[in-house]
Parts: C-alpha cells; sequence; structure tokens
C-alpha cells in the first residue's frame, strides 16, 4: 500500500503542477522516511554520483548548446532542404532529418519541436505545403532525437539502472534507422496519395556539393561518437568531449562563436544541467522506494503472463496521458522500475528494456488526441493550430507503432553486433 501510495502522490504533484523532481524526491523520501529505511537510500544515491558517466549530462548539454550557437545543428536541416529541393515532399524529408540531427545534438525532442518549427515549418508553408504535413514532419522528426547519440533519455536510463551508457547509446541506432525509414515512406506515400500537399519546387539555387562541404562537421561528430564507443577506442564520456572540443574549435574558428553566444551556451546548459541532476537524485530515491516495496515485480509477474503486444496495447494510452502530467525525464523515471522488472520476467535485458520505454514515450508525446510535441510545434510556429498537425501525426503513427511492435517483439532489434 505504501509503494501505490507513492506512486500515486508522485502523479497527483506533477499533475497539480509540481516540478517532477519535487514529486520524486518528496513522494520518494517520504516513503522511505514512513518505513524507516531512509539509510538505504545512501549508497544506490553515492553510486550514482560517483559514476563517471553522470559528467555526460554536463558534456552533452553543453555541445548540443554550443553546435546550436555555431549553427552545425541546424546546418543539417538547411544542408538537407537544398539536396531534397527537387524532390516533390522533399522538404517535408529534410524537415525530418534536420530534426533528428539536433534532437541527437540536444537531446531535447520538446526543444527540438519549440526550435526547427521557426526554422523549417516556414520554408514548407511558403512552397505551399499542407500544414499538416508541414508540422507533423517536424513534430515526428524531432522524436528521433531520443534514441540517436548522444541521447540525453537513454543516457538517464543508463544512469539510474545501472547499464552501461555506452551500450545504451549504441543500442539505439537501429531503431532509430527503422523509425527513420518508416517516416521517410509515410511521406512519400502522402504526396503520392495527394501531389497538392507538396507542390512541384523550384530549382535549386544551391549546388548539392556546397550544401555537403557546409554540413560536414555534423557527421563527423556523430561518427566520433558511434565510432569511439563502438571500437572500444573511447569512453562515452571521452567521445562527448572531444566532438565538444571541436564543436567549439569549429566555431571559434568559423568565427560562428562569440564571447556572448558562448556565455549563452555555457549559462543554458548550467541550468538544464541542474535540472537533470536534480531529476536523477529524485528518481533515484523514488526508484529505491519502489523496488523496497515489491510493487514492479508484481506488476511484471503479472504482466508476464500475457501476449508482449497486449502489454504494449496497455501502456501505450498509459503513457499517453502520462504525457501530459509529466516531462520525458520524469517518465522515464516512472516507467523503469516497472520496464526492468518486466524484461526480467521475460527474461530480457536492461537495454532491450531502456529502448522500449524511450520509444514508447516519444510516441506517447506525439499521439493524438493530445500530443505535447504537436502542441509545441503549434505554439512555437504561431501559424498553424495543432488541430491539423495532430491530424497529420496520426498518418504517421502505424510506421511509428509497428518499429516499437517490432523492438517488444523481436529484442535484437535494440542489440549491437
Amino acid at each position: 500500500m505504501a509503494g501505490l501510495a507513492a506512486v500515486a502522490a508522485a502523479v497527483a504533484l506533477t499533475a497539480l503542477r509540481m516540478p517532477a523532481a519535487l514529486a520524486l524526491m518528496l513522494s520518494g523520501a517520504a516513503g522511505l522516511a514512513w518505513t524507516g529505511t531512509l539509510d538505504r537510500a545512501w549508497d544506490p544515491l553515492a553510486a550514482l554520483l560517483w559514476s563517471p558517466d553522470l559528467a555526460l549530462v554536463p558534456l552533452v548539454l553543453m555541445l548540443g548548446n554550443t553546435a546550436f550557437y555555431a549553427g552545425f545543428a541546424t546546418r543539417v536541416h538547411d544542408a538537407a532542404a537544398v539536396i531534397l529541393q527537387e524532390r516533390r515532399g522533399g522538404l517535408a524529408l529534410a524537415a525530418i532529418g534536420g530534426c533528428a540531427g539536433f534532437a541527437a545534438a540536444s537531446g531535447s525532442s520538446l526543444g527540438c519541436a519549440a526550435t526547427m518549427s521557426r526554422i523549417a515549418m516556414p520554408a514548407m508553408l511558403r512552397a505551399g505545403y499542407d500544414p499538416r504535413l508541414a508540422g507533423a514532419s517536424v513534430a515526428m522528426g524531432g522524436t528521433l532525437g531520443a534514441l540517436l547519440p548522444p541521447s540525453m533519455l537513454l543516457i538517464v536510463w543508463g544512469l539510474l539502472s545501472g547499464t552501461p551508457v555506452g551500450a545504451m547509446i549504441l543500442a539505439g541506432l537501429l531503431p532509430a534507422a527503422l523509425s527513420l525509414a518508416g517516416m521517410v515512406a509515410t511521406v512519400l506515400w502522402w504526396v503520392r496519395r495527394d501531389p497538392r500537399s507538396a507542390p512541384l519546387p523550384q530549382p535549386a539555387t544551391v549546388s548539392p556539393g556546397a550544401a555537403l562541404r557546409a554540413v560536414w562537421p555534423a557527421p563527423v561528430l556523430f561518427a566520433i561518437v558511434v565510432g569511439g564507443i563502438a571500437s572500444g577506442l573511447l569512453t562515452p564520456v571521452a567521445a562527448v568531449a572531444i566532438c565538444l572540443a571541436l564543436t567549439l574549435g569549429l566555431g571559434l574558428a568559423q568565427h560562428r562563436l562569440t564571447p556572448g553566444t558562448l556565455w549563452s551556451a555555457l549559462r543554458e546548459a548550467l541550468r538544464q544541467t541542474g535540472a537533470v541532476l536534480l531529476v536523477l537524485v529524485a528518481a533515484k530515491l523514488f526508484l529505491v522506494f519502489l523496488d523496497m516495496t515489491g510493487i514492479p515485480a508484481a506488476l511484471a509477474d503479472w504482466a508476464a503472463g500475457m501476449p508482449r503486444l497486449g502489454v504494449l496495447a496497455l501502456l501505450v494510452p498509459a503513457c499517453a496521458v502520462l504525457a501530459l502530467l509529466a516531462e520525458p525525464l520524469a517518465m522515464l523515471a516512472l516507467l523503469l522500475p516497472f520496464g526492468l522488472a518486466l524484461a526480467d520476467a521475460w527474461g530480457l535485458d536492461a537495454v532491450w528494456a531502456g529502448i522500449a520505454a524511450v520509444k514508447l514515450i516519444e510516441i506517447a508525446l506525439v499521439l493524438p488526441p493530445f500530443g505535447l510535441i504537436a502542441v509545441i510545434v503549434a505554439t512555437a510556429s504561431r501559424t498553424v493550430p495543432s488541430g491539423p498537425i495532430l491530424s497529420g501525426v496520426a498518418r504517421f503513427l502505424f510506421a511509428d507503432l509497428l518499429v516499437l511492435a517490432a523492438i517488444v517483439l523481436f529484442p535484437a532489434l535494440s542489440g549491437w553486433p
């Protein structure tokens, strides 16, 4: 009963607009104090705070902010728009690719939605694109960043669950590629079915070669992270640190970073780091108490006898409701104990549970009729209301849900050779 009360309290406090970190901390600490087991939280907290991978939090956030102010994060979209400009639906495909690149660098799907909606959507609307296609492309593209390295959600899952962060980062690559393929297929199907949704483009004014020369830092940074970790030559912390140093060097050499923009990047990164660290500590307290109550294991034992797709059918709408109350990091903390227990009951590992949970959260953030990311896109763009965007998102959901079902049914998709 104490565990159920803690979960209910955390959800209720979050629904009352209390910061998620404070809600989790109060619920977890109160539960531990009530049961007289507060001392059991010190060792897990110490292990979390002394973890070498904890340095990834400020490094990734600083990398994302620096890449944004240097223009590297948004240049992926600009180059893709030039390369795909002469293809019907090319601007929508460029928006998806650009959102993926920005979200991967920033580690935030919500931040990507707010920024890219002001960059990608005006170009599509000026070209005569259907507002549903324009808004949905940005909203769906942002969800890819949760699975692409260095994803903050995957880093947080690794830190809270004790799973190697490098394994989590690499495990997201194939699901991200499948998700991207599904989105591309949806755009191509949409514009073929309704050519008026994406008018014939104007001739390109910039050569694809020039666009590629301008965008080269982004794939190089991606290759350093993935190649360094996969080869074992670099730890995740070292790989991200090298990328940050390279981004700073290139930004300064190309005069894209100034003392003012560097200070803005540092200030924003420090603010975000404080928020993430607070969530991590609060979530750890909450998870320690919840694990002691045995609720996750009991729920997993009940669900283990059900078909996996049946469990998934229950989780998708539940997470859609939870997305209205909590931010993605808090959602991840609430899902983590149940995901780990369910994976254990099914004979699977924590890496699979993390990939499935992150994909589930990202779908919940765009799922109609609420869709937090769609609302953010509509608010930031100020030109297209959330209704048409959610209508467009609905056309992408079949492919995205298919990818989630494949991850659940075929756990090897979240593995790394």
